[in-house]
């Protein structure tokens, strides 16, 4: 199933600080807006549902993820950042971990609108 693509995706991995920084060029999620909502959702391979953690916290949503590997003895580690440019219900935000993928809904506030200041544009 394929996922649908917007505009609003492309501004927004502009936003993911990560790969900005260490300039990894790894996509390994999709982050889109539908029907008045975010929907996140990022290749995790390898992880088990117990080994993620997701947290909110003003308007950056943090991915966390640890695998021990006892049989290579290695440690797998993920760990992305998000923001977000409009309020979010961070009461009504859901995760859902199936086949390697973590989808991670984040329902947008009625009346939110991308807070900041207008600049001028001179021409």
């Amino acid at each position: 199933m394929a996922l649908p693509i917007s505009p609003a995706s492309s501004w927004m991995q502009s936003l993911d600080f990560p790969s900005q920084l260490f300039g990894t060029g790894s996509n390994d999620y999709e982050l889109y807006e539908e029907d008045d909502e975010f929907v996140l959702s990022v290749e995790m391979p390898g992880f088990d549902a117990e080994e993620i953690t997701v947290s909110w916290q003003e308007g950056v949503l943090n991915i966390a993820a640890e695998h021990d590997d006892e049989h290579r003895t290695r440690r797998r580690t993920y760990h992305r950042r998000f923001r977000f440019p409009k309020d979010v219900d961070d009461a009504a935000i859901s995760a859902e971990y199936t086949n390697g993928i973590l989808e991670v809904r984040l329902p947008i506030m009625t009346g939110a609108t991308v807070s900041g200041t207008e600049i001028e544009v001179e021409g």
